[in-house]
């Protein structure tokens, strides 16, 4: 990979606002349970890094490094100060401090069960977190099949310990279980459900499965909720994975597409994303068609983080790369790979950290993965 052309590309995508088109990505199905991990090459298109090279733009070399290592199929980036706590999804907490990872037990009311996608999956920490140690806790359990739940746990003396359950019997399954977690500027717990590989559930809006769900901290309904005494915020998603916002509280999700077509979302409050019945391009009335959609490409995008009301920085899976997505022009670059899977993106002032998820089953892990790695000098002037 070389460096400067993608700290390149990523001044053209901040400054001129993206002009290019979309970036061919890798086809293949991703996260279906295929196993068949082979890739098509990746071709050019406009604003492509040798179109960046011979433009003339300059700019520093990116410096990459790896902050932690022989991490077990990392999910969610969470930091406090100088530390990051990362959920894995076989069960623990990974506590990082100057590089050295100390992973701490979980006590739970129902078991984690870690099958095919499915485990420990969203971690985000409360809001209060310095003050009361709490954080949330999206898993999978079995109960009569598989389920999902998210938990409030505290954190005391290297354990973690459930406090209460905000919102259980969420559909699960050995794929399509969604899991991202994230505290909106409402101050309001979200989360994304898959469809749990039962496609129809996600037109119920009377369904927890393949929505995007809405709550207060303490698990209780908001009374702005768009459906009466119900969680789900939107419906007709298949399986999304990033939640982020804008300063003026716009929300934007990833979405896992079926053979590509997968999707970056602008969700608004009771709308319908249209799945199974339309995916993709297809239209229909009174359903949503994506900001944008792969095509028959696969980015298989997952985390995300909003960088000044116009940028998404979305980690890809099967596209193995961290791909930027200008929600104005509703354009798409890619920005940054070499590292293989990509599963969440966290952003601090004017560094980049991202995790890899080549331990996952599905990825090539070489010496050291799973990985947290640290990107500075991302944003230049």
């Amino acid at each position: 990979m070389n460096r400067a052309i993608y700290a390149a590309l990523l001044l053209v995508l901040l400054i001129t606002g993206c002009n290019g088109e979309e970036t061919e990505s890798v086809q293949d199905a991703e996260e279906e349970g295929v196993n068949d991990e082979s890739a098509e090459s990746v071709s050019e298109g406009e604003g492509s890094s040798e179109d960046i090279e011979e433009s003339g733009e300059e700019a520093e070399s990116l410096q990459v490094q790896t902050e932690a290592e022989d991490l077990n199929v990392p999910w969610s980036i969470n930091k406090v100060n100088e530390t990051f706590y990362i959920s894995e999804r076989e069960g623990s907490i990974a506590v990082i401090e100057n590089g050295v990872i100390n992973r701490e037990d979980i006590d739970v009311q129902e078991t984690f069960t870690h099958e095919g996608e499915g485990g420990l999956l969203g971690f985000v920490l409360h809001p209060e977190f310095e003050e009361n140690n709490q954080a949330f806790l999206y898993y999978t359990y079995l109960e009569d099949g598989l389920k999902n739940r998210i938990v409030i746990v505290e954190r005391d003396n290297g354990e973690w310990t459930e406090k209460g359950v905000i919102k259980d019997n969420i559909p699960g399954d050995s794929i399509h279980n969604g899991g991202r977690l994230a505290i909106g500027p409402d101050g309001y717990l979200y989360a994304t459900t898959g469809d749990a590989s039962e496609p129809d559930l996600a037109q119920d809006e009377n369904n927890l499965a393949g929505s995007i769900l809405r709550l207060t901290l303490d698990g209780k309904v908001p009374e702005d909720n768009p459906f009466e005494d119900s969680a789900v915020f939107s419906y007709g998603h298949r399986n999304p994975q990033g939640l982020s916002w804008d300063s003026e509280g716009t929300m934007y999700s990833t979405e896992h597409g079926p053979v590509g077509e997968d999707e970056i979302n602008r969700i608004e409050a009771g709308n319908n994303y249209g799945w199974p019945l339309i995916s993709g391009d297809e239209t229909e009335e009174g359903m949503e068609e994506p900001l944008l959609q792969s095509g028959e490409d696969t980015w298989a995008p997952s985390g995300s983080a909003m960088i000044n009301d116009r940028y998404l920085l979305v980690t890809g899976l099967r596209g193995e790369a961290l791909f930027g997505v200008d929600v104005e022009e509703e354009t798409i670059e890619r920005l940054f790979e070499g590292e293989g899977r990509l599963r969440d993106v966290f952003i601090e002032e004017e560094t980049v950290y991202i995790i890899t998820n080549n331990t996952d089953g599905r990825g090539q892990p070489q010496e050291g993965d799973d990985r947290l790695v640290r990107i500075d000098n991302f944003f230049q002037d």
